[in-house]
């Protein structure tokens, strides 16, 4: 097992040939999740012009308290032409222009309205419930940097600035290829011996989730013939994920002929359990990752590093997998040699999260993943862990 690479020491050699992908122009409809490439500036003062918070009447304060002849309506986008004078107000909704002359804007619940004219029992401070222009952001001020991901609020931010599209990062194209002879696509009849292909379904909708666009083809039988038509045509793409057939068995056919395809191994073999078969290398700018064919170990070594590495591929600033601080709630044994990722429950107390161990830790077993909320990282050691423990978890 010395030959083995740490978890931290596989990611860096990952992002370490991460090239991040060239940016485009992107309309705002289209940008969510999207990471800047470009400092953006407001174009306008938001808001643009002095506007009301409140509904209620815009006055002059110095006409306060007071009784005041209501001659004109403010509404947003619809402003009124009247200057304010003495003793007058203008009835006004959010949003709407305050009028030329008014210096405050008092709340329809503080006033008395009897037909034309508003009593207002009290003085109000000059300036009340107005918006000054600028008061959000200036024109010229920054609202994303390089390296933002364009977040439904920076979305917002962005469109109330007057922006309709940004750079960013391309998406990049992801291939997964799902290898064995005995795969056959859910709903289809199962001879002795088959079963049904799961692997490339769970990794598109981790890969999606990080912004990957994902192709599946259909899952290659165990022959050097069809894992080179299936690795050639996914090696267009700008990563490859297969699924199974990267150990050392005879059917284990995926390294063989990426290497005759002219992917360069950087490494295989990970000091983790599940997923320790896992291989990496690279054609040109291509990423190939091979992953084991079992369900958990396929999803940690994707949840692990294929994903920091799209995160990457996107501009992301901090692609590294977002372990979180949690208490083991149950004692849990150690593993000398590798570092153990345990399909945990986490619930939350007064001390903060609390992770639970679930039953059935087998690499085969995807159901029971369905009880998981966290993926506890165990360090490796002699011993065991007792309950209290602090430990790393993945939320899931």
């Amino acid at each position: 097992m010395s030959n083995l690479l740490s978890v931290d020491e596989a990611l860096a050699l990952i992002l370490a040939r991460v090239e991040t992908l060239p940016a485009e122009r992107v309309m705002l409809a289209a940008a969510a999740t999207r990471v800047s490439a470009e400092t953006v500036v407001s174009a306008v003062d938001v808001p643009p012009f002095r506007s009301s918070s409140m509904d209620g009447y815009a006055v002059r304060s110095v006409d306060l308290p007071g009784t005041l002849a209501i001659v004109d309506h403010s509404a947003a986008g619809r402003p009124s032409d009247a200057t304010l004078g003495a003793n007058q107000a203008i009835e006004i909704s959010t949003g709407a222009v305050v009028p030329e002359g008014a210096d405050t804007v008092v709340p329809v619940e503080r006033v008395e309205v009897t037909g034309d004219t508003v009593t207002i029992p009290e003085p109000v401070p000059t300036r009340d419930n107005i918006r000054e222009p600028g008061g959000d952001v200036r024109i010229g001020s920054a609202l994303v940097s390089p390296g933002d991901v364009l977040t439904p609020a920076r979305l917002g931010a962005l469109a109330a600035c007057g922006i309709e599209s940004v750079m960013a990062h391309r998406v990049p194209r992801v291939t997964i290829v799902a290898t064995g002879t005995e795969l056959r696509p859910p709903g289809e009849p199962l001879a002795r011996g088959q079963i049904y292909e799961s692997n490339g379904l769970m990794l598109a909708a981790v890969l999606e989730a990080a912004g990957g666009a994902v192709t599946r083809l259909a899952a290659a039988e165990d022959t050097e013939d069809a894992h080179a038509a299936s690795l050639e045509q996914a090696l267009e793409a700008d990563v490859v994920v297969t699924s199974g057939g990267v150990s050392v068995g005879p059917h284990d056919l995926v390294r063989l002929v990426q290497a005759r395809l002219g992917v360069e191994e950087v490494f295989w073999g990970v000091a983790m359990r599940p997923g320790k078969p896992l291989a990496f290398g690279c054609r040109g700018r291509t990423l190939v990752f091979g992953l084991p064919g079992n369900p958990v170990s396929a999803l940690v070594g994707a949840l692990l590093f294929v994903r920091p590495a799209l995160l990457a591929l996107t501009g992301h600033t901090d692609p590294a997998p977002p372990f979180r601080p949690g208490l083991l709630a149950a004692p849990i044994s150690q593993r000398p040699e590798r570092d153990d990722f345990v399909r945990a429950r986490v619930t939350w107390g007064e001390d903060g999260a609390l992770v639970e161990p679930i039953v059935g830790q087998e690499s085969h077993m995807i159901a029971h993943t369905t009880a998981a909320t966290g993926l506890a990282w165990i360090p490796r050691g002699s011993g065991s862990l007792p309950a209290g423990s602090r430990v790393r978890f993945l939320p899931l």
